[in-house]
């Protein structure tokens, strides 16, 4: 089941299942409208089979400005940072986009917030396979509404963006996409090997309860070779794998000079595989910076958008 979480990127179909969001506003006024709505995970087979009933049902906030044309307007998607079950943060930091007329819509993530299992505490996942999962679901959501806006609202141009784990996604999202947007991964590493096998979250992982897992399935395994096994799983998440982006110039990773969680090496090497892209470096930790930066990611999203052409 986690090889299949992940398959070969180059047989990625497109176009993905169209979604088509219930909506109800939550306020609007003069110069701008704040929506949210619910959909049916467009995942099936498998991977519907395999997720929590409780994520099933996806929601969306989509703050728009009013009086606009979506054909001269621009959305970007943010996905989900580690532990971000509400809508709060990223719209706060899109919402200064506005006035560049430029749309936010935030997807919450499977496993976070109302679509969380019962026995989940928080953002403390299960499993390791929920983590992939939660990538896989994600991505095919962020697709689909990707392709509703192109398809059904005619924006004039697209993006996505995401912090931290969002970024990864967020990253996998624009190199899968089949025509340019504007790619903004924000303090992300170019796998989930670097946060859980080399960074900080090594510590907060169980691996003892995973070598007694592994021992009930009768396979014997020493601590070391338990985290062998997880980097070996964890590299299916490796970025520099998938596609180039169609845009690469339109591609800006974010990152911060004293980020405890992701090395410098991580980001070069995606900036590496993706000829083209950008990185920008704002001071600070993995938190403080972004905290204390919101202003430099506004402007990365804004100059990744300007370097596309609006669809005619």
């Amino acid at each position: 089941m986690i090889k299949q979480l992940f398959p070969e990127v180059e047989g990625q179909n497109w176009p993905p299942v169209l979604v088509q969001p219930v909506w109800k506003t939550v306020w609007e006024s003069k110069s701008a409208c704040l929506r949210e709505g619910v959909f049916r995970t467009p995942c099936d087979g498998q991977l519907l089979n395999a997720l929590p009933p409780e994520s099933h049902t996806a929601r969306v906030a989509f703050l728009t400005p009013k009086n606009v044309q979506p054909q001269k307007m621009a959305c970007v998607v943010h996905l989900a940072g580690t532990g971000d079950h509400s809508f709060e943060r990223r719209l706060r930091l899109g919402g200064p986009l506005l006035k560049e007329n430029i749309a936010t819509m935030v997807l919450e993530s499977p496993f976070y917030g109302r679509r969380r299992p019962v026995l989940q505490r928080g953002a403390k996942l299960l499993c390791v396979s929920d983590l992939l999962l939660l990538g896989r679901v994600t991505i095919e959501e962020a697709r689909s509404l990707l392709h509703w806006l192109d398809s059904e609202e005619g924006f004039g141009k697209t993006g996505v963006c995401g912090l931290s784990m969002g970024g990864v996604h967020a990253a996998m999202v624009g190199s899968l996409h089949p025509t340019p947007i504007a790619t903004l991964p924000f303090l992300s590493p170019h796998s989930a090997v670097v946060a859980f096998c080399e960074g900080v979250l090594k510590h907060a992982t169980a691996w003892e309860a995973l070598r007694e897992d592994l021992a009930m399935q009768k396979v014997a395994m020493t601590l070391e070779e338990v985290r062998e096994r997880m980097r070996n799983v964890l590299s299916l998440t490796d970025v520099t794998r998938f596609p180039v982006p169609k845009n690469s110039n339109a591609v800006i990773f974010v990152s911060a000079t004293d980020d405890g969680y992701i090395p410098k090496h991580s980001i070069m090497e995606l900036q590496k595989a993706w000829p083209g892209s950008e990185v920008r470096w704002v001071s600070g930790g993995h938190v403080s910076s972004f905290l204390l930066h919101n202003g430099e990611f506004r402007r990365a999203i804004i100059d990744a958008l300007d370097r596309l052409q609006w669809k005619e």
